[in-house]
């Protein structure tokens, strides 16, 4: 079926876009008036406000008489009217003289809508209608063109990610097909959603497209995408979901703490927590900085990989041959502060967060720097405080708030950048200091620079890496909704091959193809770990299931004072979702330092085991926010058991638990050892649930134990166990 026959005109007027999936029904006023699902006829449309398809923003009126009818600011204009003239869209608007072409492409999975251009007349640029006299323009002041915009009926699920609702009996998407396109939501007062795709002026307006995908639930949307993403040569974010492996746990390695020859017990930490995925940092095999992130963007080999790429393929295939997949974590947006892009001559690609104009000429003994436009809001913090004219970076004290607006305090040269003159006129700014400890600037994306900075890590990633940690996503120019995925983009775009998945600091629309991994969390404390595991990871986790998307429950710092319930209820948590961990790799004072480590180790390993056979009914016990879960070795498998904190002498850690009609306790000592004089008799007490019994004794009267690494207690019931425990004394 041709392009034509999938989409026509009624005898009213009104358009019809048809595909395999759904009948989608433009009225002749713009309005959308059906979107219907095929296999059931479900209605999908809300039609409760009247939002026009298509629409254009101005940033004031420019037609003469509009401009003089209106307040100048910002404008919609929407769609008034709607044509099919030789297969495509033909749209007039409220109140302006021009008009637009839409591009229609009807597949059989998708639906993409595309700017083709502009209607323009004769008399559309004239001041004033039949004076003849024209404006100096040759394309309309357009800043906005809304590609499409549907209101849909409330639906179980919405992905604001992916820009999804979905349930059981349907999907719909409206979803990018560039990272030029931005998406984003309206949530109506009765629930309904309404779905956007927008062109922007200086990003992409003629030729900015969307695509909108209706199918008949969240697996045939996923289907679908998958289609999408094969045909755009888009990374394979629907492929990378479906792969399990991915799902599994990452043990993290830094510079700071390993080196190569430290292989054999990294490899053994991982085999102990079964992991089979390990991420490095790029300082890991670039010149480490001394402090964050200063040397960021220089990326030169360190001694440890003298031969550069060669030593490190050498170093990855050991790591592959012991049954690990390799990652690279990066910051692909960070220049460091003492790199070569800084000092001594500044890159005049390092972005400027506001723009100043010299005012006076500025000469190499200067203090004052005088500028045209208003200081106001100017950075105070000490770290930040820093201009840049020309290669020389500038530390400012203070700044007046009047005119004339000038800097004072100055010390040149800051940064050990080279102190030259500058002449009046010079445009500089602000540098752009990343807030994550002042020890790097950012690109400006609209500059070559960051093709430049991840050609060098692309190099790296192409020694043998198969996924990766895009971390300082965020620090990107506006629009972040653009830039942050562009940055994410131009840079895996230089890797052989698109990794198998990624996870990144920060998420925009058009990343969900490559980040199939969604993020990482930073590190808890010991004290607070269950508490803030539950407000965000595992509370996005929820969130980002409706977007088809994991994440990581990392990242976690092997603290001295980590127990096993700890990680028990970090994994479980996570489990719960189908999301990994990601472990920060201890070292072996980190492992000596804290006595439990076999237990805490052995949890993590349990969990990366069993996940793949929890069932659904299983899974949505974890889900429970407050509730806590232990895995025990039954017979060749694990059985999942709830257990609940209870009283315990001061240094013993105690959960309670039933299993197969018996009460029992699995306790341990939080940070060494113990003798435990318990008033009972006739105790079992093993090393495992069904594991070694282990030795106790009768001290004037009592059952002594003693208490180290986890242990099962079992008395005939639970009162017994519970009294026990309680008034239990520490010889």
């Amino acid at each position: 079926m041709s392009n034509v026959e999938k989409m026509y005109s009624n005898p009213d007027g009104s358009i019809v876009i048809e595909n395999k999936h759904f009948c989608l029904t433009i009225g002749k006023n713009a309005l959308a008036d059906s979107l219907v699902l095929k296999k059931n006829g479900r209605e999908l449309l809300d039609k409760s406000a009247s939002i026009p398809v298509f629409s254009i923003m101005e940033n004031r009126p420019y037609n003469n008489e509009i401009k003089l009818m209106y307040p100048n600011k910002r404008t919609v204009f929407g769609a008034k009217s709607v044509e099919l003239v030789d297969g495509r869209i033909k749209v007039y608007f409220d109140l302006l003289t021009f008009g637009a072409w839409v591009d229609v492409d009807v597949e059989d999975e998708y639906v993409i809508f595309r700017l083709g251009g502009f209607i323009i007349t004769e008399t559309d640029f004239e001041s004033v209608p039949g004076c003849g006299f024209k404006l100096n323009m040759d394309v309309p002041p357009v800043q906005e063109f809304r590609l499409l915009s549907l209101s849909l009926k409330r639906m179980e699920n919405f992905g604001q990610w992916l820009n999804v609702t979905w349930d059981n009996d349907a999907a719909v998407a409206v979803i990018g097909t560039s990272t030029a396109t931005r998406i984003d939501h309206e949530k109506r007062d009765n629930g309904a959603l309404t779905l956007t795709a927008d062109a922007i002026r200086g990003i992409k307006l003629v030729g900015c497209s969307c695509a909108l995908i209706c199918t008949e639930d969240g697996e045939s949307m996923l289907d679908a995408i998958d289609v999408f993403e094969e045909k755009l040569d888009l990374p394979r974010g629907v492929k990378s979901r479906r792969d399990p492996s991915n799902n599994s746990s990452i043990l993290a390695v830094e510079h700071y703490t390993h080196h190569p020859e430290d292989l054999d017990y990294i490899l053994d930490v991982a085999k102990k927590c079964g992991i089979t995925k390990m991420k490095f940092g790029e300082s890991y095999f670039f010149v480490p900085p001394v402090d964050g992130y200063l040397l960021h963007g220089d990326y030169d080999y360190c001694d440890r990989f003298p031969k550069g790429p060669s030593d490190v393929k050498a170093f990855l295939d050991k790591l592959k041959a012991a049954g690990i997949t390799p990652g690279l974590h990066f910051l692909q947006t960070h220049i460091g502060l003492d790199s070569r892009y800084v000092t001594p001559v500044a890159d005049h690609r390092l972005h400027l967060t506001r723009h100043y104009t010299l005012a006076k000429p500025l000469s190499k003994k200067d203090t004052t720097v005088y500028v045209e436009e208003p200081t106001s809001d100017a950075p105070m913090h000490p770290d930040c405080r820093v201009l840049r004219f020309g290669g020389e970076l500038i530390h400012y004290e203070s700044y007046t708030t009047e005119p004339p607006y000038a800097f004072l305090g100055c010390k040149r040269g800051d940064h050990k950048t080279k102190v030259t003159k500058h002449p009046v006129g010079l445009i500089g700014g602000i540098l752009d200091i990343s807030e994550f400890g002042a020890t790097s600037v950012y690109v400006d994306q609209n500059s070559s620079l960051q093709d430049e900075v991840s050609a060098k890590l692309a190099g790296l990633y192409n020694c043998g890496f198969e996924f990766c940690y895009m971390d300082g996503s965020e620090g990107t120019n506006p629009p972040h909704d653009y830039h942050v995925s562009n940055a994410q983009y131009r840079t895996i775009k230089q890797f052989d091959s698109y990794p198998r998945f990624a996870e990144g600091a920060a998420k925009t629309h058009f990343g969900w193809h490559w980040l199939s991994g969604g993020n990482a969390f930073d590190i808890f404390q010991t004290v607070t770990f269950k508490k803030h595991l539950t407000e965000f990871p595992f509370c996005e986790a929820k969130q980002m299931k409706q977007d088809f998307t994991r994440v990581d429950f990392g990242w976690w710092q092997y603290w001295h004072d980590i127990e096993p319930d700890i990680y028990e209820f970090g994994a479980s948590r996570a489990a719960a979702y189908d999301c990994p961990i990601t472990l920060n790799c201890p070292t072996k004072a980190d492992i000596e330092a804290n006595k439990r480590t076999k237990d805490n180790f052995e949890v993590i390993r349990r969990w990366e085991e069993y996940r793949s056979e929890l069932t659904e009914e299983q899974k949505a016990l974890l889900r429970d926010p407050v509730k806590e879960y232990t895995l025990l070795k039954v017979g060749n498998g694990m059985d999942l058991v709830p257990y609940d904190r209870m009283t315990s002498p001061n240094g013993i850690t105690a959960y309670i638990f039933e299993h197969n009609g018996k009460h029992h306790v699995t306790l341990w000592h939080k940070n060494g050892s113990a003798k435990l004089a318990l008033s009972c008799e006739n105790i079992s007490y093993r090393d495992e649930y069904e594991g070694n019994e282990l030795p106790t004794e009768v001290i004037d009267g009592k059952t002594v134990i003693s208490v180290s690494d986890k242990a099962y207690l079992t008395l005939a019931t639970r009162d017994e166990l519970i009294n026990a425990i309680s008034s239990a004394e520490i010889l």
